[in-house]
């Protein structure tokens, strides 16, 4: 499955490389949600991994806009606990679902299996 990720840390896109990586491709890394909507169109991935809270665009911004190009869009949003209402808005946006940091690899790969299971 080709991945985007999307983070304005360096050290989470890190993280979650590290745990896709094996049996993933990562096609791009995306540090705001202006690089994620380029990357997007360039490189149409299976998956978008997308943190909420980035500066120029965030990453509700950002899934809105992919969604909008690519209705079958699939997107994770990457959220801290204490985003609750975020979330909402990310899944009016379009998102498939989401996970929670710090990053555990198997709730990860448990998001990315459901979603890639349709």
């Amino acid at each position: 499955m080709d991945v985007l990720i999307t983070d304005d840390s360096g050290f989470m896109r890190d993280l979650l490389r590290e745990i896709l990586e094996e049996d993933h491709t990562i096609v791009g890394e995306a540090e705001n949600g202006v690089e994620a909507v380029e990357l997007y169109q360039e490189e149409e991935p299976d998956i978008v991994f997308m943190d909420i809270v980035m500066p120029i665009k965030d990453g509700i911004e950002a899934t809105d806009e992919i969604t909008d190009m690519d209705p079958n869009a699939k997107v994770v949003m990457c959220t801290s606990v204490e985003q609750a209402e975020q979330m909402k808005d990310s899944i009016k946006a379009g998102a498939e679902g989401y996970i929670t940091k710090p990053f555990q690899k198997e709730s990860v790969l448990e998001e990315l299996n459901s979603i890639a299971a349709g």
